[in-house]
């Protein structure tokens, strides 16, 4: 035994069972070890930001932690995107990097990195292992550092000269990561948060992973004292369609957003934070809520979300929330656009499914439109660097028996459109749905700011996608995808209701839609 081997049984004695993989030289005694390691499924991502975004997308399903494994600085920065959507959603990732032994990082070799300094940048512990002898210790303490309440983005570096030398003691149990609590909200806070949301212009901000138990209580106690209840923009993942409140979402725009909350004079947070515009802009404040809004943090992200609602809803002497009779959603026909495309998707979604959506302004009216929709569990951009939605699927697929459906903007694929491949691999049950505008259409908006926009020259050339055109069936198809286009929203109506009757591994859907009109 080595210390590779240590590493990887330490993982699966702590539940560690999938390993989003895209190693390399100094990597190869982890992956050896991987060879005998029965309960971890090793996972080849062709490109880093693939696995990272696949362990961010099995953490949000699971709960639990998924392990990368990549190699060196350039491996971990090709990653740090995804990892840092994944900090932002507050999900546990365990990162092991390969690096250089200390006597040749000396020396400067050509892949040598402030590899410390960039894993350092995502907030969670960075612990580099010096002996064989202190992997199982510090591969615990890892991922302690991982599973806290609010979770973190934690980095093991592993020098190869550890990884190989042998190690001595084999434990009769591998050491075991600690459990954390989450904090519970103060009595006095609860009283003082109900009498808010009852003095009137109040809102109740929920955010993070919401389960339909949770969004209930919520609803609830909204409804019993008068507030508004809103969800964050981007949450985590939650539960939604019929049957589940659905509450109102801040929205994306801060010129839309600072008039949505205007009105509010006090706001309670539970699981979320304070709504801040994703970008500064010229006479646009940067705090969403009015100079004079009150806000109280019940519960912060990582709290005891479940133990805050339930004590708000005795508080409030609320009952149990009901939700009213519902309308199916109806199939729509004709012309593809983005409301006949969401109508389509909330008409054909399978009970229990996992939709993961980055469409982004191809999906703008996603939202509402699936808050009528066979339930079903919604993930969201939270850190809002694109090139998330087809690794989370992937990742998403492996933590769960569930189909998914990756709902995925046509920019937005072209960042990790090496998915497809690890998806076509693993056989796995997705629907990817791709949404073709052949534009940076929020780039075209934002440009749009600032004048009329000109159809050649730099503005044009760094947003547009159609010259050439990327033709995403043959891409899929060169990645082992099936792969189809429709032209109308009938057809995509069809094709989805395809997918849903049952099937095995993924197949891509081109929905060509136009640009906004700006």
């Amino acid at each position: 035994m080595n210390g590779a081997d240590a590493l990887v049984a330490t993982l699966g004695a702590n539940g560690v069972e999938v390993m989003f993989a895209n190693a390399g030289t100094s990597e190869m005694h982890v992956v050896a070890a991987l060879d005998d390691a029965a309960g971890i499924r090793p996972v080849l991502c062709l490109f880093e930001g693939v696995a990272t975004g696949a362990a961010d997308g099995y953490a949000r399903v699971t709960g639990g932690v998924a392990a990368t494994l990549l190699h060196l600085g350039p491996g971990l920065a090709n990653g740090w995107a995804n990892l840092h959507n994944a900090r932002r959603a507050g999900v546990p990732v365990l990162n092991v990097v390969g690096v250089h032994p200390d006597a040749h990082d000396r020396l400067d070799p050509p892949l040598s990195s402030r590899v410390d300094q960039l894993a350092a940048s995502l907030g969670g512990a960075v612990t580099r292992v010096h002996r064989a002898a202190d992997v199982p210790t510090a591969t615990a303490q890892a991922l302690t550092s991982a599973r806290q309440p609010r979770a973190q983005v934690s980095t093991l570096l592993l020098p190869a000269d550890v990884a190989w030398s042998p190690f001595a003691t084999a434990p009769g149990l591998w050491p075991t990561a600690a459990a954390h609590q989450p904090a519970a909200p103060r009595a006095h806070d609860v009283t003082e948060a109900i009498g808010w949301l009852r003095a009137g212009r109040a809102g109740l901000v929920v955010g993070g992973a919401l389960s339909a138990s949770n969004l209930s209580r919520a609803a609830a106690v909204a409804e019993a004292t008068g507030a508004r209840l809103l969800v964050e923009t981007f949450p985590t993942i939650m539960d939604h369609g019929a049957g589940t409140p659905s509450p109102e979402r801040i929205v994306y725009l801060t010129d839309f957003a600072v008039p949505q909350l205007s009105a509010l004079e006090r706001v309670v947070l539970v699981g979320a934070a304070e709504p801040i515009g994703f970008f500064a802009y010229p006479e646009l404040p940067s705090r969403l809520l009015g100079a004079g809004c009150q806000v109280l943090d019940l519960c912060a992200h990582g709290g005891d979300v479940t133990t805050a609602l339930t004590d708000l809803a005795a508080a409030a002497e609320v009952g149990e929330w009901r939700p009213g009779a519902t309308p199916p959603p109806a199939a729509p026909t004709g012309p593809l656009t983005p409301a006949t495309f969401a109508a389509a998707v909330a008409a054909t979604v399978p009970e229990g499914a996992i939709v993961v959506d980055e469409a982004n302004t191809g999906g703008v009216h996603l939202y509402d439109a699936l808050a009528g929709a066979a339930p079903h569990r919604l993930m969201t951009l939270t850190g809002g660097a694109i090139g998330f939605g087809l690794p989370a699927a992937l990742g998403a697929a492996l933590g769960s028996d569930a189909p998914v459906i990756a709902l995925v903007a046509d920019g937005a694929l072209e960042y990790t459109a090496q998915a497809l491949w690890s998806l076509a691999r693993e056989s796995l049950d997705v629907t990817i749905v791709v949404v073709a505008n052949a534009a940076y259409d929020i780039l075209r908006l934002e440009r749009a700011r600032l004048g009329p926009l000109p159809t050649s020259g730099a503005s044009h050339l760094l947003t547009d996608l159609g010259s050439p055109a990327i033709d995403h069936v043959s891409l899929a198809r060169a990645y082992g995808v099936p792969a189809r286009r429709v032209e109308s929203a009938d057809e995509l109506v069809t094709a989805l209701a395809q997918r849903a009757g049952g099937h095995v591994g993924p197949e891509l859907i081109e929905v060509p839609l136009a640009p906004l009109a700006l």
